[in-house]
């Protein structure tokens, strides 16, 4: 073994190794903080609104001075969701189902008032709402109701009546913690349950609970004839970028929250920033695996000669690769630590930045981005291995 050793250092080429070295460490951080970035971003994004995601847009008919004085309906027919399900932009079309019930909900707590409000339900469809199932259920029968609160429900509190009545103020958490006393009465019945806040939404100006807990209430304490259409629609576009949305909403005379569509398209536009950066991260890594290769070739071509004399003399194949392929997994090793350093300092960086535009924003983890780089480690040092020992055994065929 210590033979071919000194046959590996006395042909090294260093500008090629280094070549090697570099491209591979600009590759393998492209890569790795094109995944953080993108992560960590979609966290100032989602963070509030976790159960929804950012491509998820709300419609809604415009209400006018005639509509009001007359009393218009501006629910949508099933003819208009039929063909805003058909537009090209459009994957999935869900409808806002509303109570057709009274709701009454109260909640006491030390230091706090007694608040009791007439309040109303919502429902969408809960391929829409992204909340671990056990958390987001209802069955016939049970006594706790899961509930999405809006935030500015929150925000009125605290910054409203709280502050006029120096009452203290509670966070996300704490309100979280609440058990809600909700009455529900209509169609001769008269019954109680236990809300419980699963969320808060920055996104959705309602209150939602299960659809279905929506579906069996509205069919048992109102009559079937009183039940509502819809007039929110939730759309899941499959490009929030896409100019054909505003000019549909538009001349179709819709109204959504242009906010949220703006975020909606900032959020595609950086996932296609992001795959574009990370494609360069990839090709850059393969430029330098070839490099290596063709540096790993060359080094063994000007040892063949006395490669194929140690394979004469009793040395395995494997013995003879494993110098080679040691040099090259060692240096892979050395890129990805390095990697992951220069990802440390820059995601140190912005985030510093981030946190100074959003207080609440909290850390994702690295774990992702660290376990696709081990991936890529490993798939590029199995790829080397593999290729040296495929030339050394390309020598050992021709003795």
């Amino acid at each position: 073994m210590k033979l071919v050793w000194k046959l590996l250092r006395q042909h090294i080429s260093i500008p090629q190794f280094t070549g090697f070295f570099l491209a591979n460490l600009i590759g393998m951080t492209i890569i790795l903080l094109g995944i953080q970035f993108y992560n960590d971003t979609q966290a100032i994004y989602n963070g509030e609104d976790s159960f929804m995601k950012a491509d998820y847009m709300i419609i809604n008919k415009k209400v006018g001075v005639l509509s009001s004085i007359t009393g218009g309906n501006n629910a949508f027919t099933k003819g208009e969701i039929e063909d805003i399900n058909g537009q090209p932009f459009v994957e999935r079309v869900g409808a806002f189902t509303p109570s057709s019930f009274g709701v009454r909900a109260s909640f006491a707590m030390n230091g706090l008032a007694n608040m009791s409000t007439d309040m109303f339900f919502e429902s969408v469809p809960n391929d829409f709402i992204d909340v671990a199932r056990e958390k987001w259920h209802y069955a016939v029968g049970d006594n706790e109701l899961p509930i999405i609160l809006p935030k500015n429900y929150l925000d009125l509190y605290n910054f409203g009546y709280a502050q006029s009545r120096s009452l203290p103020k509670v966070s996300e958490g704490i309100l979280g913690a609440i058990k809600l006393q909700i009455r529900i009465t209509g169609n001769g019945h008269n019954d109680e349950y236990v809300g419980r806040i699963v969320g808060f939404s920055s996104r959705l100006n309602t209150i939602l609970v299960p659809e279905d807990f929506m579906k069996w209430a509205n069919g048992y304490y109102s009559d079937a004839a009183r039940t509502k259409n819809a007039t929110r629609i939730i759309l899941e576009l499959n490009n929030p970028a896409d100019d054909r949305i505003t000019t549909f909403v538009q001349d179709n005379n819709y109204e959504t929250d242009k906010s949220k569509l703006d975020a909606s398209k900032t959020t595609y536009i950086l996932r296609v920033v992001v795959a574009i950066v990370m494609s360069v991260g990839v090709l850059i890594c393969i430029l330098s695996l070839y490099i290596l290769m063709l540096s790993v070739f060359l080094l063994v071509q000007k040892n063949s000669s006395k490669l194929e004399n140690l394979l004469l003399i009793g040395y395995s194949p494997a013995k003879v690769s494993l110098p080679y392929q040691l040099m090259s997994v060692g240096l892979n090793v050395l890129v990805f630590i390095l990697a992951v350093a220069l990802l440390l300092v820059a995601r140190s960086l912005y985030l510093t930045l981030f946190e100074s535009f959003f207080p609440d924003f909290v850390e994702p983890s690295i774990l992702p981005s660290l376990i696709i780089g081990v991936i890529l480690l490993i798939i590029v040092s199995v790829l080397n291995m593999i290729a040296v020992r495929q030339k050394v055994m390309a020598i050992w065929n021709k003795k």
